[in-house]
Order: structure tokens, then sequence, then C-alpha cells
């Protein structure tokens, strides 16, 4: 057999046994042109915009996904941080523009649009407060918008009167969505280092320093990782490695293969390929079970940060290889209900939350897709996204807080989101109070970064 054929066999394997797909092809799109002093006009721009720009998205996926025999699972469109745009409309509330968002993703049959942000780093421009405000409202209100607020960076610091204020939106958003296991929070996440070209929700935007329009790619591949590692079965970890880098080239040629035909056909700049090996609740698609087959009893034991951390780099280091335009968040993803494995691992008692705290320090993101008590107090929440917080500021690193508070539920209780987002066992939490330490407010200063030990 020639190396080229062998090459078309083992994509066709990876696609058919192992699960390779392109997990999502996201437009970016720019709002900025849409601002105006009358809030009713600003909305209808941005439908005009939208619905225009991103008319041929579905479609053209769908295309090139029977075309080219490679499943490419979500459409999505992210947009300027909303709260950027209506701030010049003088509106006291935001949910309307969610509502806009909602009906044109609707209208584009796109599954999620991203934007609904605001970015509070340093302080909070009065659009920043309103948009903050009219979270739990928009996201109980709408189906498709997806919201996120990056508090802290490496650069200034933490702010902690928003990571306050976002304990208190996520509070309240799992309350007005009790009825769905307080699905909202799902689509929400509080950032901190937030990269302004990330193609995955919920925590998809659209920097201001991105192009008017733009096509992000975001592939996927745990079980083509899986079974790369049971190749190697009892081999030293440096050769695990090395496997793990020759696999993440071959996804990563994939995706940039996909990458560059959608820009082509729908005539608007190839942005980056997101390399994230995100995990889905299907067996066989879950990060955590490359993490046991590296030699862990259970995803959690102690190793477990060690052999994230080497995951983590050595797919980095595949996908670098593979193509110049990888960014947006590339790693791995840890989320508890969106990965089987992960979910096995909380039931055994293997994986508790502290734990899953220190793999953030190492992973793609950080605490994410996490069903906590629904009596967890606003000022615990907020105390979490400190913490993860100060993970990624310290480290230079992205990190993300996704926890939802399931009310009415407690630890050993199960919630369920449904499709990709999974299901979840309720996770037991510190119960000892962070109130003061909140109510404190005011900013952590940033690290200095030339003392590093």
């Amino acid at each position: 057999m020639t190396l080229y054929k062998k090459n078309i066999f083992e994509t066709i394997r990876m696609i058919e046994e192992e699960k390779l797909d392109i997990r999502t092809i996201t437009m970016g799109i720019s709002l900025l042109d849409c601002i105006d002093s009358f809030g009713e006009k600003a909305r209808q721009r941005m439908y005009d915009k939208i619905t225009k720009s991103a008319k041929n998205l579905v479609k053209v996926g769908n295309a090139i996904e029977t075309e080219f025999g490679i499943p490419i699972i979500n459409k999505r469109i992210s947009v300027t941080p909303i709260a950027i745009i209506a701030a010049a409309s003088e509106e006291d509330n935001y949910v309307e523009f969610a509502r806009t968002l909602d009906k044109a993703a609707k209208e584009v049959g796109v599954n999620f649009i991203g934007g609904f942000s605001a970015l509070v780093q340093k302080g909070f421009s009065n659009g920043d407060r309103i948009l903050i405000d009219s979270i739990p409202q928009a996201l109980t209100e709408t189906e498709r918008v997806c919201s996120s607020v990056n508090v802290a960076n490496s650069k200034v610091g933490i702010n902690m009167d928003a990571v306050k204020l976002m304990g208190k939106a996520i509070k309240d958003t799992a309350y007005l969505t009790r009825d769905r296991d307080s699905l909202g929070c799902a689509k929400l996440v509080v950032f901190a280092n937030a990269v302004d070209d990330n193609p995955f929700m919920a925590g998809a935007f659209h920097g201001v320093g991105e192009p008017e329009v733009v096509v992000n790619v975001g592939v996927s591949g745990p079980g083509v990782v899986k079974c790369a590692m049971e190749k190697v079965k009892g081999e030293p970890l440096h050769v695990v490695a090395e496997n793990i880098k020759k696999t993440a080239f071959k996804i990563t040629r994939a995706g940039q293969l996909v990458g560059n035909e959608v820009s082509k056909r729908l005539g608007v700049p190839f942005g980056i390929l997101d390399l994230s090996l995100a995990p889905t609740p299907e067996i066989g698609d879950s990060v955590a079970r490359i993490l046991e087959e590296m030699g862990l009893e259970a995803c959690g034991a102690h190793g477990t940060t060690a052999a994230l951390a080497m995951l983590n780099d050595a797919v980095k280091k595949g996908g670098i290889m593979a193509s110049s335009s990888v960014g947006g968040l590339s790693g791995a993803f840890i989320p508890v209900s969106e990965d089987e494995g992960m979910i096995n691992a909380v039931k055994c008692g293997a994986l508790t939350f502290d734990k899953l705290e220190a793999m953030t320090s190492v992973c793609s993101v950080g605490l994410d897709m996490i069903a906590i008590p629904g009596d967890t107090p606003e000022s615990t929440i907020s105390a979490m996204i400190a913490d993860e917080a100060a993970i990624g500021v310290i480290n230079n690193k992205t990190t993300a807080v996704r926890v939802i508070p399931v009310y009415g539920k407690k630890v050993g209780d199960v919630a369920e989101f449904g499709g990709l987002l999974g299901y979840a066992p309720i996770m037991a939490v510190n119960s000892y109070s962070s109130e003061d330490f909140i109510n404190r407010g005011g900013r952590i200063p940033a690290p200095i970064h030339s003392f590093k030990n």
C-alpha cells in the first residue's frame, strides 16, 4: 500500500471509528458599524448584518460535510461584545439586544450565537454594568444566545467588583431557569485572559482587533488520541508524548483543509484553527479516558495533573507543526457534564472539585460545566471565579468558570442538560464562607512577572 493510500484509509478510520470531527465552524462578525444612539435602529442593523453575512454559513458547512465526509457538528456565530455596541443606545436594559441576536441566529440556522459579552478586567463602562445586569433575563428569554464576561488579565489584575457581580448573575440565572435544571448557566462563562478568536461556545465573541468578518474552525479528536495511545501501551511517557504530537498533527491537517475550503466558498478570511480536544458524553470521545489510558486507575487520581499537562503540551506541539493559524483556546477541555469519563470519575469519587481546580492550571480553559448544589452562596461562586482568575493571571493563561448551581438539587442528585451539554452529578463544594473576602471588592493588582519561581 502506498503512503498516500495509507493516509486516506487512516483518515477514514479516524472519522468512522475514532469519532474525529470538526466540532465547529464559527463565523465572527464585527458589529461596530451597527452602533446607533437609537437602540431599535442599532438592533435592526445588527440583524441585517448578521443574516446577510451568515446566510450561507450552514449551507456551505453542510455541503463540505457531505463532499469531504468529515462530520461538522456545529455552525455558529460570534459577534462584537454587545456591551460595546449597545452602550451608545442609552437604554438601561440590553435584553432586547439579546432577543435580536436570538432571532438572527434562528434565521440563519446556527445553534448558538456568542457575544452577549463585556470586557471588564480593569473597570466598568456604563454599558458593561447594564449588560451584566441584563444577563440572567437575557439567557432565560433566549434560546441560542451565549454570554461571557472577562474579569481579569495578566496585565491589569483581577476586577473583584466584577467577580462579585458575576457570582450574583450566575445565581440569578440559575433561579430563572430552575425549571430546566438551571440550564441558563451552561450558556454563561466568566473568563480571565479571554481570547478574541475563540470559536467554542459559550465563550466565543468577536474581538475588536478582528477583521470585519472571519471564519474560525474548532477541531476535536479525543477518540483519535485515545486510540493512538492504545498503540503505545506500557511505553515510557516521552514515547507517549511523541505519539500524541503525531496524532495532533494529523487531526490539525484535516481541520486546516476544512477551514481553507469554508473560507474560500464563503469569500471571507480564514482566521484560526482551534485544536482543542473537546469531549462529548458519548462513549469513546472522552479526555478523561485518555488520561486513564496513560496509566491512571481513574481520572482524578494523583498524577492526573501531570498527565493532563503532558497531553495539553503535546497537542499544541503537534498542531503548531500542521498549521500556521493555530489559535483560540487550543489544548484539552475538561468539562464534567460533556465528558463520559469525567462523569464516571465524579460518580465513583475519584474526581473532586478541588482536583478539577488543580487541573485547570494546565488545561485549555478552566472549571467547565460543573454542576454544584443549588443552595451554594453567590459569594462562594464569586470566590471560585476569583481562584480561577488568579490561576490565569499568575500563569499567563486563559482560565474560565462555567459552574451551574442547579436550583433545588443537592450532592448526589443528577442534572440533565441534554445533547452535547450532557448530564452531571452534583459535586460537593467547600462549605466554609468566603463572603467577607468577596465583599471587600476592589482590584487584585497585576502580578510581577520577572520574579517567577
